[in-house]
């Protein structure tokens, strides 16, 4: 039976539902579906005779993004491939779009990264897909990549960055956003203004929403519904109201959404009156056919009391979905009509629309009331198939059901959250959200706790916060912060070591230290949190600084926190500390991890130690792949490609299956060991031997391998015969073959490209620059130049670290800021003379600037590289090795300098530059000058 009411009369009837409008919907969507099966079909035919353009396939992909056909488009990708039109930019462009609204997101971003130079409408179609899905974290991650690769945002992606800024309620990336959005002008597109609008109020600035809205020249209706939406949400309905009046005063005529959404604060009033004239209005301007209009009437007459209206205006509603019927159906709950809530309930059924938990959830709730207890079972038993008794509406439901129907050992079953619940039920209901992963409604379960005025303790917070530790809800965390100081256990240690935890982990590391210092904290918990924290926000020192107050607290480490170390040493090349870490490792019974043992084999190979990588290598019990790439990877930085070789044959004797990453490494292997042949038959056979294509990273180290051997015209082979488009790893690996051989045709082409793809980066002009400077080709050079200026390129400057007793010094080319200043150039003076007896001379054709030879190698002899070491040799003991990383790859003249340096000094002198490492030992380097 379904029910009618009209909802201008409030006259209640019933009669039969009609079965029409269900076999009318089915033929549209049958008959819809053979013309799109039709049109995949004219696809086969005219793909197979290569008779129709790219722009006839790009039309199919439309309609069936629009459509969201994903198997059409599938069936369609499957053809373009096989006919080689996937690479059209724009096809390519259309089935990123098709997946990411289909949530295949492997599937697109397979195709970004098959791209030889991912665009912007790409990049835009798969963080667009995140968002509409409700994967706010992924885009955000997928936005920080695509800035990193150099693609800027237009204003169709900034929308679409900030509106997950608001669904992570990240206010300081959506700050930063909007800087980005004033540098590059955007800030006037009404799309972006209207966006930044929305997430400055979601983000509780709501003044700084409206500063913003006063700013737009020209609000259109857009506009206005973005901050109607905006004081709707932060429960400001009357001014809602205000503010709709004052639109329509100022000439603008509303929308549909605009209704909806003032339908919505009529709602929030519970202001039925106010609620009925814009419903008029909806009716006048003949907008009462809109599906969210509809819902937003239903929920608004329900919420006011006026459930008669409510059921009426959903009987008019012509394709009723899911938020249609749950919201009716939990408006005849609100309104204590269960037994209309029930009989919808088996309409819906009847429809064909699938019930969800929030259904259910207000079914449960009709149950109880009525005492329909075998009913309630049946729901219960829904609940359980569609896996959501542990979801917190649902629980309650249950729970309510059980207990109004006198089922008490059910409803403790369920966990007792109603009144009669004491403080261990509740958290052992958070403690199971927390464990099984369902941290929102371990985070939503809390607050209803708070919001009802129960009791809770520190285990209460301390649970929930790792919750929101998971969900980084920075907001969510400060208040329950604020929550522990009202309360008075702020001083608890299991609250202190969860707000440090869950600051850390949402990286506000300033919050973090703050209640650290505060509190003095000395436990192992406290500092394992703050060390982790340190470690992932890239502050290595930091990390490093703590472990020693830790160790003069004589607190005893564990193996995360000797893991989060070894890679804050790793990345600052901070041997010394790392071998420390090292010996406590051993000392307090690490070794056994395989977390710590990576991180140790890691910490090793960055830090310029290959042996001490092997050794540790050799000591892991189960190496898994990431054991044998670290090893791998850090065998071919030194240069040892064939012993990189051995071991990766060594893997597959094991039975390890390569990965993507380790294959990278075993051309990198040969690359740095001239070892062409052998990178040829890799590179060849990795597909059909272990199922892996060659991506761009494979394809950039076999060119670099075939030009660095001299073997040009096969790089510039390679690259025109690649089946992806060359991107800028690419060109630049044929840029730097040309600059090693001097080509100066295949250069400028190369740069040609890279201006195009990485017009902003410097790496390409200063390259070019110095094939030209090396044919003496000066007015060349200038126009390099001028481009820079004219670009406002600027180059990166050259530095150079060197760690000594526990610290990391930084140099830059003629610095003089070091308070050792004047003992570094006398030493590197002294050498300077050492080295001239020896034979050498500055190799001043490297050097780019239009001046005489005697600046030029005054420049070249104060290159950071060479500053550090001097630093080195007059601040460690006497046969040290002298350990320096460098930004840049190292110039021919460094090199050649310490390959001179190392034998007078009888030092060992490892250099790690951007791109390997050199072990300069008794007058030859490791590399044996082949870089």
């Amino acid at each position: 039976m379904r029910i009618k009411v009209h909802y201008r009369t409030g006259e209640l009837s019933m009669n039969k539902m009609s079965s029409r409008f269900w076999y009318i919907n089915f033929v549209r969507n049958t008959n819809l579906q053979r013309r799109l099966q039709t049109s995949s079909r004219a696809t086969v035919v005219d793909s197979r005779s290569l008779t129709k353009p790219p722009t006839h396939y790009t039309v199919l992909l439309s309609q069936y993004v629009a459509s969201k056909s994903l198997t059409l488009g599938m069936e369609l990708h499957a053809h373009l491939m096989k006919f080689g039109f996937c690479h059209n930019p724009s096809l390519r462009n259309h089935l990123v779009n098709l997946y990411s609204k289909c949530c295949r997101f492997g599937y697109a971003r397979k195709l970004v990264d098959q791209s030889s130079e991912p665009d912007l409408v790409s990049w835009s179609s798969l963080i667009s897909g995140y968002v509409q899905n409700g994967f706010g974290q992924e885009a955000l991650l997928l936005f920080n990549e695509m800035c990193v690769t150099g693609v800027k945002c237009n204003e169709f992606t900034f929308p679409s960055v900030l509106k997950a800024c608001s669904m992570k309620k990240d206010l300081i990336l959506g700050r930063k956003v909007h800087g980005m959005v004033v540098v590059t002008g955007f800030e006037s597109d009404e799309f972006v203004a209207n966006t930044l609008v929305v997430m400055y109020a979601k983000c509780g600035q709501l003044d700084d929403s409206r500063k913003l809205f006063g700013g737009i020249m020209e609000p259109n209706v857009v506009s206005w519904n973005a901050l109607f939406s905006c004081y709707v949400q932060s429960e400001l309905y009357g001014e809602t109201v205000d503010l709709f009046k004052e639109m329509v005063s100022g000439g603008i005529r509303p929308n549909e959404f605009s209704i909806s959404i003032i339908i919505n604060a009529c709602a929030g009033l519970r202001d039925g009156g106010l609620g009925r004239t814009f419903h008029g209005l909806l009716l006048k301007m003949g907008l009462d056919s809109d599906q969210f209009s509809a819902n937003a009437l239903v929920d608004m007459y329900s919420k006011a009391g006026e459930i008669e209206y409510a059921v009426s205006v959903f009987q008019e509603i012509v394709h009723p979905d899911v938020v249609s019927w749950n919201t009716v159906i939990a408006g005849c709950v609100l309104q204590q009509h269960s037994d209309w809530a029930l009989m919808l309930l088996d309409e819906m059924k009847i429809s064909g629309t699938r019930p969800n938990m929030f259904t259910l959830s207000s079914a449960l709730k009709a149950c109880a009331v009525m005492g329909f207890k075998e009913l309630g079972r049946q729901l219960h038993s829904c609940l359980i198939k569609i896996d959501t008794d542990s979801d917190l509406f649902a629980a309650v439901g249950l729970i309510d059901m059980y207990s109004k129907c006198e089922m008490m050992d059910d409803a403790r079953r369920a966990y007792d959250l109603m009144p009669k619940k004491d403080i261990i039920a509740w958290n052992a209901l958070i403690s199971g959200y927390s464990q099984c992963g369902d941290d929102s409604e371990a985070v939503s379960l809390f607050s209803n706790l708070y919001n009802e005025d129960i009791d809770f303790n520190p285990t209460t917070l301390s649970m929930v916060l790792k919750s929101v530790a998971s969900l980084q809800a920075i907001k969510v965390c400060k208040q329950i912060h604020t929550i522990s100081i009202k309360s008075g256990i702020y001083s608890d240690l299991y609250v202190i070591n969860s707000l440090l935890d869950t600051y850390g982990k949402c990286s506000h590391i300033d919050e973090a230290s703050k209640i650290f210092e505060e509190h003095s904290c000395e436990d192992l918990l406290a500092y394992t949190s703050m060390i982790t924290a340190y470690s992932q926000y890239g502050d290595g020192e930091g990390a490093l600084k703590l472990y020693l107050h830790m160790q003069d607290a004589d607190i005893q480490p564990d193996s995360f926190v000797c893991s989060s170390l070894l890679n804050a040493c790793a990345n600052l090349s901070a041997y010394e500390q790392g071998k420390q870490l090292h010996v406590h490792a051993v000392k307090f019974g690490f070794m056994s991890d395989i977390f710590a043992s990576n991180s140790l084999v890691y910490m090793y190979a960055k830090c310029g130690s290959i042996e001490d990588a092997n050794r540790s290598f050799s000591e892991i019990p189960k190496r898994g792949i990431v054991s044998w790439s670290a090893m791998i990877g850090g065998l071919a930085q030194h240069g040892y490609g064939k012993k990189a070789l051995e071991l990766f044959d060594q893997m597959l004797k094991d039975g390890v299956p390569p990965n993507h990453i380790t294959l990278v490494s075993v051309l990198c292997a040969c690359n740095h060991a001239g070892l062409v042949n052998e990178g040829k038959h890799y590179f060849h056979k990795m597909e059909e031997m272990f199922g892996i294509k060659p991506t761009q990273e494979h394809y950039a180290c076999m060119i670099d391998l075939l030009g660095r051997s001299g073997k040009l015209d096969e790089a510039a082979g390679l690259v025109n015969s690649m089946p992806l488009d060359a991107d800028a790893s690419v060109w630049g690996a044929l840029l730097g073959a040309a600059r090693i051989h001097k080509n100066i045709e295949l250069g400028r082409k190369a740069a040609e490209m890279l201006f195009v793809l990485e017009p902003e980066k410097s790496g390409t002009h200063v390259l070019l620059a110095n094939i030209y400077a090396s044919a003496g080709m000066w007015e060349n050079v200038a126009k390099v130049r001028k481009l820079m200026k004219d670009n406002r390129v600027k180059k990166e400057p050259a530095m150079s670290w060197i760690e000594v007793k526990d610290k990391v010094y930084t140099f830059i080319v003629g610095d003089r800021s070091h308070s050792r200043s004047d003992e570094i150039y006398a030493k590197l003076d002294e050498l300077g003379d050492l080295l001239s007896t020896a034979g050498y001379s500055p190799i001043v054709d490297i050097d780019i600037h239009n001046v005489n030879e005697s600046v030029k190698e005054q420049l070249l002899y104060h290159h950071s590289e060479k500053l550090a070491v001097a630093f080195g040799l007059i601040a460690t003991p006497p046969g040290a090795p002298i350990r320096v990383k460098k930004n840049l790859r190292i110039c021919i003249d460094c090199h050649t300098f310490f390959k001179l340096a190392c034998k007078i000094v009888s030092r060992e002198i490892v250099v790690r530059d951007i791109n390997r490492f050199h072990h300069f030992k008794d007058g030859s380097c490791s590399c044996g000058d082949y870089w």
